[in-house]
């Protein structure tokens, strides 16, 4: 080997170490290895930065652009909600809820798709008397397997496709992915709901006797106005109000900052009252439409709040209504925190954060864990769900800079219409001018976008924050790398040695090892990463066995798209994670048979779709 070969070696298998140790963020350790690589000559310095202007960027861009106008339009929201009268047996619960975030996801972003459809799990299970963990798991390989169906499904596959056209002169086009990715898909999704359910661990909670509530249960602030219909009635009047249409738990009440516990039901309501609500978010925004009780439109401060805080508390007094949310824009969301949150460790008191971000938390669910504080008191940790509040232009902003993935709004919007025929339409026409070649991918899916912004289905506020910049600069930053391992002969070496190993080998057994290659390098790195580095080596294999580059490709494709063995190869699998209430070796036990699963069938059917 030559020093350029052992540099871009040293250099890749330093980052794939960062990548799998996750201590530092993909992206940030993506530049490193660029800067590196540039530094020891391997990438022209002129050269750099020609992955911002790659046609897979551009379109990972113009895609996730696109899914945000189908989600706020409520395309998906819309069928989500209809899943929740396909009835109480686990295989119909599974076969559904799969089958559905399968197809949503080869349309739009997998992750966001899984969001909007882990609230409707988490209810499926809950009202059967299960735990939510039989569900999550199976959604989220769901979401995995349905990105495999079209070019736009997944990172890889766009990846994949600019790879061919530069091997090829023409790019895979819209539903070249499909046979294939049907094929794994409809096998996995019928061992999920069959049989790979039954192998997800069942988490109970720890005292079945103390109702520790949920993922969709959440600790509320409810305030009795002074016109409400329930001023001097009686608790109870009020539960019974709702109790044929919502599940709802008051578990406290405060009343001139003093609090009760568990209050009686013959409990009179007075003016200005706080109840202590739990309930999931679709019971609370039925609580609130028929009785009138009011969701804080500030942080409601009591004294032992104001002791925690570290800031100025004259700031919010003296704030002009100017500063505060239009009540007429605002909207709920549910989010979830990550490990890496600026909220891990500190309180909604010290936070802060309706003066710095323009969003209110009004409510708080743990799994596993009944929280009867305060909600200005309560210390987050990792995993917390957060009902927020706030106008519809900052929150998706909010949610970015304080580290927190969206799980779905709940449908308190008032101002904008659901516009599911504008958005359909503009998505359907723009995937036919891609499907049918009449534009390339890239200037289709970028004006399909634009036709969002304009038919104001994006926002202004939004058109960025739709856009994961953490997956655009890490593509931006290994593609030159990418190229690097190619120009210094790095993968025409590594194809080498997978040609050795394998001299007797048939076309098939070279094709797994190469899936299994890949899809064992994308349970540890993204898998964007592990399409960029395993591209160019599969396109080298390919010349050295006298073949078509097209099935070892598209096996590329396959590999870096199903990461079922960890919960940190792909953000589908850490989104569940604590929802579910899994631990880090409970992934393979489900993941392990479905990754067999694809292999086994996706060789074939490789084979038959794109002959050597």
């Amino acid at each position: 080997m030559t020093a350029d070969h052992w540099t871009i070696f040293g250099i890749l298998a330093v980052t794939l170490a960062l990548f799998a140790w996750g201590r530092w963020r993909y992206d940030i350790v993506a530049l490193v290895a660029l800067l590196v690589t540039a530094g020891a000559g391997l990438v022209p310095a002129d050269e750099m930065f020609s992955g911002l202007g790659h046609p897979a960027v551009v379109t990972v861009a113009a895609v996730l652009a696109l899914s945000r106008g189908l989600l706020n339009a409520g395309v998906v929201d819309t069928l989500a909600r209809s899943l929740t009268r396909v009835g109480d047996r686990p295989w119909v619960q599974v076969t559904a809820l799969t089958g559905v975030v399968a197809i949503a996801s080869a349309f739009i972003n997998n992750v966001g798709a899984l969001a909007l459809f882990m609230p409707v799990a988490v209810w499926m299970a809950r009202h059967g008397g299960r735990s939510p963990s039989f569900l999550l798991m199976p959604l989220a390989f769901g979401s995995l397997l349905g990105g495999t169906l079209t070019m736009i499904g997944t990172p890889p596959n766009i990846i994949i496709a600019t790879y061919r056209a530069e091997e090829a002169g023409s790019a895979f086009a819209m539903f070249d992915f499909l046979p294939v990715g049907l094929a794994i898909t409809l096998v996995g999704l019928a061992f999920i709901a069959l049989i790979g359910w039954r192998l997800t661990p069942q988490r109970r909670r720890a005292d079945d006797s103390d109702e520790l509530f949920e993922i969709s249960a959440y600790l509320t602030e409810l305030h009795v106005p002074e016109d409400s219909k329930f001023t001097g009635h009686s608790l109870h009047e009020l539960l019974a109000a709702v109790r044929e249409d919502a599940d709802v738990l008051v578990v406290g009440l405060v009343r001139e900052g003093k609090r009760k516990e568990v209050p009686s039901t013959h409990e009179v309501l007075r003016t200005d009252d706080i109840l202590l609500v739990e309930a999931d978010s679709d019971s609370l925004k039925t609580l609130i439409d028929i009785t009138g009780l009011e969701l804080p439109s500030r942080d409601e401060d009591d004294k032992d709040d104001k002791a925690n805080r570290e800031d100025d508390e004259e700031h919010e007094d003296s704030t002009s209504e100017s500063d505060k949310p239009d009540r007429s824009e605002l909207t709920l969301v549910e989010a979830i925190i990550t490990p890496g949150s600026t909220l891990v460790g500190k309180t909604a008191a010290r936070l802060d954060l309706r003066e710095r971000h323009g969003v209110n938390i009004l409510a708080v669910a743990r799994q596993g864990k009944r929280l009867r504080e305060r909600i200005g008191r309560i210390r987050f940790v990792p995993g917390d769900i957060l009902l927020l509040q706030g106008s519809e232009d900052t929150l998706q902003s909010a949610l970015n800079t304080l580290g927190c993935l969206p799980l779905a709004s709940r449908g308190l919007r008032i101002t904008r219409p659901r516009r599911v025929l504008t958005a359909s339409a503009i998505f359907l026409v723009t995937l036919a001018l891609v499907a049918l070649q009449t534009v390339p991918a890239a200037m289709g899916l970028v004006a399909g976008a634009v036709a969002m912004v304009l038919g104001r289905l994006i926002p202004l506020g939004e058109i960025y924050d739709s856009i994961d910049m953490r997956i655009i600069v890490l593509l931006a930053a290994l593609l030159p790398v990418g190229q690097a391992l190619e120009t210094t002969g790095g993968s025409a070496l590594i194809a080498e040695g997978l040609l050795d190993l394998a001299t007797s080998a048939s076309p098939a057994v070279m094709l797994a090892i190469l899936i299994t290659t890949v899809m064992l390098l994308s349970n540890v790195v993204n898998n964007a990463a592990a399409a960029v580095l395993a591209a160019p080596v599969a396109i080298k294999l390919a010349e050295g066995m006298n073949a078509s580059a097209d099935p070892f490709l598209m096996a590329v494709a396959i590999g870096a798209s199903c990461a079922f063995l960890t919960p940190i190869g792909h953000q589908s699998n850490t989104l569940v994670m604590e929802p579910g209430g899994y631990r880090f070796g409970d992934y393979w036990r489900m993941g392990l048979p479905v990754s067999l699963l694809v292999v086994a069938t996706a060789v074939p059917a490789i084979l038959w779709v794109w002959p050597l």
